[in-house]
């Protein structure tokens, strides 16, 4: 066997190991964590100052620990010795004032301040494993919260005593159920009722081109004229299409079509093993191309407004800066939902983000030829294990309250797949090495310039966004020279951007800066920006009718004539 045949085949061994071992850890690279973990442990080996200071810490949190025990008992009023985050929900309930629950959750409150601190600040630490070992000490530390325990929860206690036990019975049917569909590959319990095409996904339309890759939707009109530019939606291909057409009254589709536009929307293909060779340049000729150019054969001599949603915004912004290099006008405006184009700062997704990461996770999907939706979710139920899986935890197992399921969990549920050599070449080529944001991304044989986008630009930020963060959505004002309005609406990547008029509770900031405006800093934006009460779509859509060219009869919904048959 010669050498270049044994490393072939040492290299197939090693991708199926790793295949294998990634089957168990959502796709994580052992490697990695552990890379981490030696590198926070050896430098806090040699930090005797930053040791000192820990164990300091350690005898003051016991000292205000057993203070706080004292005046306990001498004032049943007395003032904790620490609070909870803002957004830690887990003890707000009053029963976590009473003994011994109290002291249950301060000493937890005051382990996990001092594990913060012990995995934070250390002189020499890479800032990526610090950030990798503090997210790791966070996630094993809210495993261990009292909260998640029978007989250190008080709101499980109480309610176990008045029902005699009966929550816990239910609890344990909710799990043996949950098992069961789980161990079937079913759906979760609640998802039968948001069928597609029957409960949800039912703005009247049709399907006018398919292609390997895409089907392209167009929404029939409910209004006499429509403006006259229409609307291509690019949803990203990690998500269902669906979810920009929920149930009517929280349907952005439906909106804009009661508004008077005319809609097209691409449902991109689950892909299969067969589909592991499909490119991020076939996404962009097959998907977005081949939408243009059938959306102007139906509404010809005239440019159109193009949405992208999270990668697919990131998509639609790559194939809009082509189009301005080559000189295709065809794109009126450009409006990103939730979507990056500078991926330096990509919030706590990039914990997952790293050479090691990136090649155990190519492995599994070489073997696959696909990365999996378990995989996936996996990981985005890592980066809120609070809200996705204690919380769960406590209420379907503990409690024994089964939580009513909604349209947008429903469709959480309705999982896709990502090709192999795509998905390596978005995570090299984006998040690893930040190539769009430098000029480096090459469409064909030229790279891409955001800056060549002369187009209007509007952009939409969600506060709580754990996949795009806002202040990194924000950095297209410093890639762009165009007009940008940019908007940032409470709720998180998903449901702020659902956020319907009359949805309770939302509220949004707005702006708009031409070319020559100097550049504002997010937190400075943030203070000199007013939060406007309401739903942001009736903005964003007086915006897209400021861009548009009065109205017209509606177009046909495809065309025989050029073959694009509905």
């Amino acid at each position: 066997m010669d050498e270049i045949a044994k490393n072939k085949a040492t290299y197939t061994l090693d991708s199926f190991f790793h295949a294998q071992i990634g089957r168990f850890t959502f796709g994580l690279s052992p490697s990695s964590l552990l890379l981490a973990y030696y590198d926070w442990l050896l430098h806090l080996s040699f930090a005797p100052e930053k040791q000192s200071a820990l164990f300091q810490e350690s005898v003051r949190n016991l000292i205000h620990l057993l203070s706080y025990l004292v005046h306990r008992t001498m004032n049943q009023d007395c003032e904790p010795t620490i609070q909870p985050l803002p957004q830690d929900k887990r003890f707000l309930s009053p029963q976590w004032q009473n003994s011994p629950f109290d002291l249950f959750y301060q000493s937890f409150l005051l382990n996990q301040s001092w594990w913060n601190n012990a995995t934070r600040n250390i002189n020499g630490v890479s800032q990526h494993h610090e950030n990798a070992v503090s997210f790791a000490a966070r996630q094993i530390l809210d495993m261990l919260s009292p909260s998640n325990f029978l007989f250190t929860n008080p709101e499980i206690l109480n309610a176990t005593f008045h029902e005699t036990g009966n929550n816990l019975i239910r609890g344990f049917l909710n799990l043996l159920e949950d098992w069961e569909r789980l161990s079937c590959d079913k759906h979760p319990v609640g998802v039968e009722q948001f069928l597609p095409g029957k409960d949800v996904a039912i703005t009247p339309g049709e399907v006018i081109y398919r292609n390997d890759l895409i089907e392209l939707i167009q929404y029939r009109p409910k209004t006499k004229t429509v403006y006259k530019e229409p609307i291509l939606i690019v949803p990203a291909w990690i998500m269902k299409y669906y979810i920009l057409d929920l149930s009517p009254n929280n349907s952005l589709v439906n909106y804009l079509v009661e508004k008077g536009h005319t809609v097209f929307i691409i449902s991109w293909k689950n892909p299969t093993e067969e589909d592991r060779d499909l490119s991020l340049e076939d996404y962009h000729q097959l998907g977005i191309s081949k939408a243009l150019d059938v959306v102007s054969a139906i509404v010809p001599k005239t440019r159109i407004h193009t949405v992208g949603y999270c990668l697919g915004g990131t998509l639609l912004t790559i194939a809009t800066a082509a189009m301005a290099r080559d000189g295709d006008n065809r794109i009126a405006s450009l409006t990103l939902l939730a979507a990056q184009t500078d991926f330096e700062e990509a919030g706590e997704l990039m914990l997952f983000i790293d050479e090691s990461q990136i090649t155990f996770l190519e492995d599994i999907m070489r073997e696959q030829g696909y990365l999996d939706s378990k995989q996936m979710a996996g990981t985005f139920y890592i980066l809120r294990s609070n809200d996705l899986i204690w919380s769960t935890v406590l209420h379907e197992y503990l409690l024994g309250q089964r939580r009513p399921m909604t349209d947008l969990m429903a469709w959480n549920k309705d999982t896709t797949r990502m090709p192999y050599k795509m998905h390596s070449q978005y995570l090299r080529k984006l998040f690893l090495n930040n190539e769009l944001a430098e000029q480096k991304f090459y469409v064909g044989d030229h790279p891409v310039a955001i800056s060549d986008i002369r187009v209007p630009v509007f952009t939409i930020a969600t506060i709580k966004d754990h996949v795009s963060p806002w202040k990194s959505v924000y950095k297209i004002h410093m890639l762009t020279d165009t007009e940008v309005t940019f908007l940032l609406t409470s709720g998180g990547h998903n449901a702020g951007i659902i956020s319907e008029p009359g949805h309770p509770g939302r509220h949004y900031q707005l702006s708009t800066q031409s070319a020559d405006d100097k550049y504002i800093d997010p937190d400075t934006w943030l203070q000199l920006n007013q939060k406007h009460e309401g739903s942001w779509w009736p903005a964003w859509q007086k915006w897209l009718v400021r861009h548009s060219n009065g109205r017209i009869t509606p177009p046909q919904v495809g065309s025989r004539r050029k073959q694009y048959v509905p």
